[in-house]
């Protein structure tokens, strides 16, 4: 099948990569433009560009979809069904209109639940024991269409969302696959819109601890929130980032650190520890080497 795969950052290599195994014609790759990236601003070409320009496969980096050079280009492509898996930005209808055979997404939870662009983040802060991916047909809404497989998975009890990431998207790849070698015989599933929640793009606040919550909702953030933006607190008014945390068996006063080995801070009900983490301007380290070096009392107290 003549495919016009629409996709960006890592999540969507897997899918690709699956699509071109199964003997599909990619007829081209859309992906977001270059991005400057890191210290020096180095611009940089999203993974799926990558991954399309090895393989010798044509890439359209329009600023938007709603362009009608963008459309025209996309039609001399002459594709028979259009992918899509995390390209970051709605189609319109020109472009759902386009291929005769629609367009169809990996999206990475299993819809209604966690529509929007954060589903996997969101999966895991708010506790989740099982996420997974839908193949769906795509409308103009939010991950709002007809829904043509979906696959399952166990979320690990102290797996982040970063190392969360790479199980879906290689279940998502799996699940297109599947999908593609029966899409004739699928019957679309709608929606129940009375199950719909959302999961918003995650924005650097997202990841500022509250100590006054229960310890099991504070370790689901911090894992929700890893690698980023990265969960964080206070420690004597400086920015303290929280790389790996775990829950304890302890109790204590809302936000203080409980004496004993390593960096155990009391929560609104139960306690969280600290293994490793980085102040403010310095490098990453154990939690209990930095409680050694600031020399913290019970008069301490984290905060945001």
């Amino acid at each position: 099948m003549r495919i016009l795969f629409l996709g960006t950052p890592d999540f969507a290599v897997p899918s690709l990569r699956a699509l071109i195994a199964a003997g599909h014609e990619i007829v081209g790759v859309c992906c977001q433009p270059d991005k400057p990236q890191g210290r020096h601003f180095t611009l940089t070409p999203p993974p799926a560009k990558r991954e399309a320009e090895a393989r010798g496969i044509p890439v359209l980096q329009p600023a938007t979809l709603r362009d009608e050079a963008a459309q025209r280009a996309i039609a001399a492509l002459a594709p028979e069904l259009i992918v899509v898996a995390a390209y970051g930005k709605l189609l319109p209808r020109a472009v759902l209109e386009l291929p005769a055979r629609g367009c169809i997404n990996v999206h990475g939870s299993l819809l209604p639940k966690y529509r929007g662009a954060a589903p996997i983040q969101w999966a895991v802060i708010r506790g989740e024991a099982v996420t997974g991916v839908t193949i769906m047909q795509m409308d103009e809404g939010l991950d709002t269409g007809a829904m043509l497989l979906q696959k399952s998975l166990a979320i690990g009890e102290h797996e982040t969302a970063g190392e969360l990431f790479g199980r879906v998207a290689a279940l998502g790849a799996e699940a297109l696959t599947e999908a593609l070698g029966r899409l004739d015989a699928i019957a679309p599933v709608p929606q129940d819109e009375s199950g719909a929640t959302w999961a918003p793009m995650l924005q650097k606040a997202d990841g500022a601890i509250d100590w006054s919550q229960d310890a099991a909702a504070i370790d689901a953030r911090i894992r929700g929130v890893t690698p980023w933006p990265g969960a964080y607190t206070t420690c004597r008014g400086k920015r303290l980032k929280i790389h790996r945390a775990r829950l304890a068996d302890r109790c204590g006063e809302t936000g203080k650190p409980i004496g004993g080995d390593g960096l155990i801070v009391a929560c609104g009900r139960g306690a969280i520890e600290l293994l490793e983490v980085q102040p403010e301007g310095g490098r990453r380290m154990s939690a209990a080497d930095f409680a050694r070096g600031q020399r913290l009392t019970a008069e301490d107290r984290f905060g945001i």
